[in-house]
């Protein structure tokens, strides 16, 4: 998996307030399990003012029984260039050209780097969450992007976000997060800045 330890996970560190734990704690207990959440989008509700998730809009690759975990995608920090990724990630970048545009992901291990991206690019190690949207997490694919065969649309994060069994579900019981449904459109739109507003627009999916 894609591990940066230098600069851009610094970057990333610091917007972890020095907490590392997952998620938001509410101490709310939901017995019932909700439909998974998979594919879909979270997005923060005023009422949430950790600074970690103030505004965030949160594309969720994995929800079940045990835990859920997603990556944030409207919190951009920085650019850095492809070649010099894939040297730090312990491949040759030799010919690779290019630069990329760096997310925070999330609080959780922030030198950890994840690719979410169109499904129409594949290789080891991807998986496909839902609706022509995969995430990748071998380096790769960096390789594939800066030679132009890489997916159509992509996004590359530091960091996700967390939950424990049941977490998720007691945040949104608490009024935390609100639930959308999720397209390449505004998952991989580059108006950073307006899309916690388009998001929110589309509150009508609810547990």
């Amino acid at each position: 998996m894609l591990r940066y330890l230098a600069g851009l996970a610094a970057i990333a560190g610091l917007l972890t307030s020095g907490q590392s734990h997952r998620g938001i704690t509410t101490g709310i207990a939901v017995a019932a399990q909700p439909a998974t959440l998979t594919g879909q989008l979270l997005v923060a509700r005023e009422e949430l003012r950790d600074p970690r998730f103030v505004r965030s809009v949160i594309y969720v690759v994995h929800h079940n029984a045990t835990g859920a975990m997603g990556l944030i995608v409207n919190r951009p920090i920085a650019e850095a260039s492809l070649s010099e990724l894939l040297e730090q990630a312990g491949l040759d970048g030799v010919g690779v050209k290019g630069k990329i545009r760096v997310h925070f992901g999330g609080p959780v291990e922030p030198g950890q780097g994840f690719v979410l991206h169109t499904s129409d690019h594949k290789t080891d190690g991807t998986k496909i969450v839902k609706d022509g949207i995969a995430v990748t997490t071998r380096p790769e694919i960096l390789r594939a992007m800066g030679a132009g065969i890489g997916p159509r649309k992509s996004l590359f994060a530091l960091g996700y976000a967390g939950w424990a069994a049941g977490q998720l579900e007691a945040e949104i019981k608490a009024g935390a997060w609100e639930i959308v449904a999720a397209d390449e459109a505004l998952v991989f739109d580059e108006n950073f800045e307006t899309k916690w507003e388009r998001a929110m627009a589309r509150r009508t999916i609810h547990l």
